[in-house]
């Protein structure tokens, strides 16, 4: 139970990642399946995946893959695909051995910058033969973003996306103000954002949910009434928007509910249905009786069918280790600290390599100023250790010297060991005026 709570279902906090999408991600990254590059079969990079960081069955890393580029489930998809890869009304996608994919700009810029920096810790995989990524520094609440639903072991998540822009400004009001509150963090987050659109109805109740990390919201999708044109045509009710939970099969059985509606003389406005969405959107459009009572059928079709549902908010992700049920706030405090702690790595290892250069320079700098004892020291000593002891300690025993006076000159030596190292590998071109000028 315990490692399907924290290793398999449920998020983590810090980059609102299960397992399963973190290590897609950085496999999809160690092949170089960067923006700019072509497209590969999915079935090389679950393949990976498999083998390398998640010893599961394929067909679970094939439909974390899958749903990472499904723009219909997705705030913010984060892999690009090329072929089949499933449609709103609830076709699977082709065998992955039929599509291809490769990262997305944005999840390569913002989920997936600065590994090589040690900005995260690294852990060996299930047989130790690699090592992988505890969690991706993402630079964004991910969490809110894409959302995220999972059944764990006597609990759940199910958590829905977020418009990228309005939580990016939550983020920045809450570092301005940490003691920023579930209401006033809600002018900027002003609620759910799903990928299909729809509208929420039970909008008061949203700062209770964002406020606990749990409740209900109710959806519904978005109707409207167009008048015939000509004499000919009919009136239309369209709906171009629907709840987020019809995704799938449900939008199917939602056509024939409205079907059944009508067989049993419930809605005898109704003349003809028709499903006519398509790449640009969904469009589903009734055909009407002339005269019919719009509104009265548009709150049938509320009422008996799936055009409004609820969907069951539970902020539940794991937090430092745990899985905790966290509100708004919380969630956006978590990811705070953790892209604090990302940036004082990433600047901490930036900074050691710079210091690291920099007395290495300077050691090459101080040796041109000394090249002829160098030199001697090097043609006088019988082994590399000899040369280095002298270096660095100004040891001068069993090396042969022309004069008293270079003896002492190489007793006063004192480079550091790098930069001992550093002079031992030094090419002789690096003696030219203009070489030396560049350090």
């Amino acid at each position: 139970a315990m490692s399907v709570i924290c290793q398999r279902a449920l998020p983590d906090v810090r980059d609102g990642l299960k397992p399963v999408q973190r290590r897609v991600l950085y496999a999809m990254q160690e092949l170089g399946l960067s923006a700019d590059k072509p497209h590969r079969k999915s079935a090389r990079i679950v393949g990976d995946t498999m083998g390398k960081y998640h010893p599961h069955g394929d067909s679970s890393i094939y439909e974390a893959l899958v749903v990472m580029e499904q723009d219909f489930k997705k705030g913010m998809p984060l892999v690009d695909g090329h072929g089949n890869f499933g449609s709103i009304e609830g076709d699977g996608a082709a065998a992955m051995r039929y599509t291809e994919a490769k990262l997305q700009k944005f999840t390569q810029e913002v989920y997936l910058a600065d590994m090589d920096k040690n900005v995260v810790d690294f852990q060996s995989n299930f047989d130790e033969t690699e090592k992988e990524p505890v969690v991706l520094p993402v630079r964004i609440p991910n969490l809110l973003i894409n959302g995220a639903e999972g059944i764990a072991v006597g609990m759940t998540t199910s958590i829905p996306p977020h418009n990228l822009s309005e939580v990016v400004d939550g983020v920045k009001a809450y570092m301005d103000n940490p003691d920023i509150t579930t209401e006033e963090l809600m002018e900027y987050v002003k609620g759910p954002d799903f990928p299909t659109g729809g509208i929420v109805v039970n909008q008061k109740e949203l700062r209770n949910i964002y406020e606990t990390g749990s409740g209900k919201m109710k959806l519904r999708g978005k109707v409207h009434f167009e008048k015939a044109k000509k004499r000919s045509e009919r009136d239309k009710l369209v709906i171009t928007e629907i709840p987020y939970t019809m995704i799938g099969a449900n939008i199917g059985k939602f056509l024939n509910d409205i079907a059944s509606l009508v067989e049993n003389k419930k809605a005898t406005d109704i003349v003809d249905i028709s499903n006519q969405s398509s790449k640009e959107g969904i469009r589903i459009v009734l055909d009407l009786k002339r005269d019919a009572d719009v509104e009265n059928l548009t709150n049938m079709l509320y009422k008996k069918t799936k055009l409004e549902d609820t969907f069951g908010v539970n902020m539940l992700a794991v937090a430092d280790g745990r899985p905790e049920t966290l509100s708004l706030k919380q969630v956006i405090e978590h990811h705070v600290d953790f892209v604090f702690d990302v940036t004082t790595r990433k600047y901490t290892t930036l900074l050691n390599k710079e210091q690291e250069k920099k007395e290495i320079q300077e050691g090459l700098i101080k040796a041109c100023d000394v090249i002829d004892l160098i030199i001697e020291i090097l043609r006088g000593s019988k082994n590399r250790e000899q040369v280095k002891k002298c270096l660095v300690d100004g040891v001068t025993e069993g090396i042969r010297f022309k004069g008293k006076s270079s003896e002492k000159a190489a007793q006063k030596l004192h480079f550091s060991e790098k930069q001992a190292a550093a002079i031992l590998d030094m090419r002789l071109y690096k003696l030219i005026g203009l070489e030396i000028e560049a350090l």
